[in-house]
């Protein structure tokens, strides 16, 4: 069975007069344990596409099943659910609350998924130190670099134990150093069996996943697994030991 199932998903947006078809007939699996970029130029599609794997919008027409189950058979509920417990989600902006310690930032999807004061502490500690940020769990986001708030906001997508991580241009921002630091995080996070989905419009980022899906005008044009895939060192070494 796959993770994320999608048959003949389209996406019409109405604009005045005017009706823009932002999704054609998609069909796409992903299954337990992938890795994979989805890329395309600007108004190809990807961002709506990511919106509705992470269950953030709804198709117009054809059918999303996520774990096995039809999307739109759930209720706002349910909704809110999956987004807080099955999905991690990370952005190109971080989307970290300023006033809030790493630790902080990190707890706020247990708070929401009501898990006690000390488990939660707990867990963020460990999502914290999976991504190199144990010497840093009281600093405030406007004490960390760029590429430190990114780990800081995978170590929130984290906790709450996901079936797939959802990242957003998370490189975007990020110089290139930094960019293959979080590059590396998601390679070992998939090693131990995370299954990641990212939308990148950067090939040189791409190259660091397993499958590269790309749209255009809508529709995908290109879904093949990743050639000459790029590793960091410790991811290298890692992928070498698993298998």
């Amino acid at each position: 069975m796959s993770l994320l199932k999608l048959e003949n998903i389209c996406k019409k947006y109405n604009q005045g007069e005017l009706a823009v078809m932002a999704l054609k007939d998609i069909n796409l699996n992903i299954e337990d344990g992938e890795f994979v970029s989805i890329m395309g130029t600007s108004g190809s599609g990807k961002s709506t596409m990511m919106n509705i794997l992470g269950c953030l919008d709804s198709p117009t027409s054809g059918k999303y099943f996520f774990e096995g189950e039809n999307v739109a058979k759930f209720n706002e509920n349910r909704l809110a659910e999956v987004r807080n417990k099955k999905i991690g989600f990370v952005f190109q902006s971080f989307n970290l609350l300023p006033k809030l310690s790493s630790v902080e930032n990190v707890e706020l999807p247990m708070v929401y998924a009501g898990v006690g004061r000390k488990k939660r502490r707990e867990k963020a500690i460990e999502a914290l130190t999976k991504v190199g940020l144990e010497k840093r769990i009281f600093h405030k986001p406007n004490e960390l670099s760029g590429g430190q708030r990114q780990r800081v906001a995978i170590a929130r997508a984290l906790v709450n134990d996901p079936s797939i991580i959802m990242a957003d241009e998370p490189t975007g921002n990020l110089d290139t150093k930094s960019t293959y630091e979080i590059m590396d995080i998601f390679q070992k996070l998939n090693n131990e069996g995370v299954t990641v989905v990212m939308v990148t419009h950067e090939p040189d980022v791409a190259q660091f996943t397993k499958r590269i899906v790309v749209f255009k005008d809508g529709c995908i044009i290109d879904d093949n697994p990743v050639k000459n895939r790029a590793f960091s060192e410790r991811a290298e070494s890692a992928e070498v030991e698993a298998l």
